[in-house]
């Protein structure tokens, strides 16, 4: 009886213990501590929201169980220094843990991201992983605030806010919206990340249509070409509507003599009566206003001509819509003017000769680069007829008369030495160049040319001291 007695007291005492071990084991399992997060709760105004690398984005709060990291720090902190403003965050809602704390629901501009990031210990206060910010800055209108156009109404679209600040923002209807509607800007703003301009426009048809859109630089009163102004979406010229059969004609420039396409341009008529098949008339404009004839003149390839005698203006009737109007055009080539220095140097400078002590001196022989001269024209539009009169049909040989003309040509332009050269007293000189033997040494050496050749041309040096900067011209003819 004992011995049964004590056995079963050993017996009980060795289930107890196990029964204490697993009791001890399950404690310690649950001492791993992952926190537990209250309900969600959205904010009653979402906040646009900077992440700052410290801490990653998790499907859940972060110390709750089954949390799956969503964009790790690595990557947070690729966004964090992102200048795109889509990669601004939007925080929407929150969850609080047992622990008190508290875990925004964010996501980026773009929706690529998504998910909770630690924001403190204090529900409706951002600081932990996150920081609040602004995602535009107000900016000056521009001077000039009306007569705009869409560069393209299929392409160029408004937003009811700059794109990626606002997780909002879309994109507003134009339907309706003509290529010739004009609109007004009254709002402009920058992005805060890219420093990008967006102007707030409104159709002034249709005031229903308003919203923002990207401005590049915005518009400068300094440039007096508006061609040449950077607008973005924007245009201070009317843009062609999308090309059809019913409203455009095609321009095919094709080499005159092999007739093969060379290039193409289309012809959108600013109308809406005309139909496949109408023939052109003489009055009809494109959105900048060239009848076709001009459109084709305007048009025209470089290095190309029209054939001589032949003119595109106003008055051309020949296009029909929906069709081709094949243009035959010569392949032009400029030639280009290569100088030598023939005989030694002048060095003698109001009757004085002038000893110099820069080296490499100008010898005769030395072939000047473009880089060595440059170019002014002694009168307006010299420089023009000087290249004019270098340019013709490709291969085409430049007859003696021609070669004369490029010669007095020559004669009509100051060649002027860009490198200047010092005496022994550091008084700067530099050379100006002329033709020898008046322009006929320049026809013989140059007889038989073809255009688009390099002419040589020999040049005598004229020492000259230096009293103000040469200026800069075109030399882009010079070898």
């Amino acid at each position: 009886m004992r011995s049964s007695f004590a056995k079963s007291i050993y017996v009980g005492a060795a289930v107890l213990g196990l029964a204490g071990l697993s009791a001890v084991t399950t404690t310690t399992a649950s001492a791993k501590s992952y926190a537990t997060a209250g309900s969600y709760t959205a904010l009653t105004k979402g906040q646009n929201v900077l992440v700052n690398g410290t801490n990653a984005i998790y499907s859940k709060p972060g110390t709750v169980k089954g949390a799956k990291v969503v964009a790790s720090k690595k990557t947070v902190a690729k966004l964090a220094a992102s200048k795109k403003s889509s990669d601004t965050f939007y925080a929407y809602g929150t969850k609080t843990t047992n622990r008190g704390s508290v875990y925004y629901k964010i996501v980026t501009m773009d929706k690529k991201y998504r998910g909770y990031i630690y924001g403190g210990k204090t529900a409706g206060t951002f600081a932990g992983g996150i920081k609040t910010t602004d995602t535009v800055k107000d900016a000056t209108n521009p001077t000039r605030t009306a007569g705009y156009y869409l560069k393209d109404v299929s392409k160029n679209t408004l937003w009811t806010a700059p794109k990626n600040t606002d997780i909002n923002a879309k994109k507003v209807s134009l339907y309706g919206v003509r290529t010739n509607d004009t609109f007004t800007v009254d709002k402009a703003q920058t992005k805060a990340k890219e420093g990008s301009l967006y102007y707030h426009v409104t159709d002034d048809q249709n005031k229903a249509v308003s919203g923002w859109i990207y401005a590049g630089k915005g518009y400068d009163t300094t440039i007096t070409d508006n061609t040449k102004q950077d607008l973005g979406g924007l245009s201070l010229t009317l843009s062609d509507a999308a090309a059809t059969a019913d409203n455009s004609i095609k321009v095919v420039y094709r080499d005159a003599t092999s007739k093969a396409q060379v290039a193409s341009k289309t012809w959108v008529v600013n109308a809406n009566d005309t139909k496949a098949g109408d023939a052109q008339t003489a009055t009809q404009k494109n959105a900048a206003n060239l009848t076709l004839g001009a459109f084709i003149t305007n048009s025209k390839p470089n290095n190309y001509a029209f054939p001589t005698g032949t003119t595109y203006d106003d008055t051309f009737i020949g296009g029909v819509y929906g069709n081709t109007v094949y243009v035959d055009v010569n392949a032009q080539a400029t030639s280009k003017v290569q100088f030598t220095v023939s005989g030694k140097p002048n060095n003698t400078v109001d009757d004085n000769a002038v000893t110099l002590t820069t080296t490499p001196a100008l010898n005769s022989g030395d072939v000047l680069a473009a880089t060595d001269v440059t170019v002014t024209g002694k009168e307006s539009g010299s420089l023009t007829t000087l290249t004019n009169s270098l340019t013709a049909a490709k291969g085409g040989t430049i007859s003696d008369p021609q070669l004369g003309t490029i010669a007095d040509n020559l004669g009509d332009v100051n060649i002027i030495g860009s490198k200047q050269y010092y005496d022994a007293q550091g008084t700067a000189y530099h050379y100006v160049f002329t033709l020898n033997n008046d322009g006929s040494l320049f026809t013989n050496n140059n007889t038989g040319s073809v255009f688009g050749s390099t002419l040589k041309a020999s040049v005598k040096a004229q020492l000259t001291k230096t009293t103000s900067n040469n200026t800069t011209s075109d030399s882009s003819w010079i070898a």
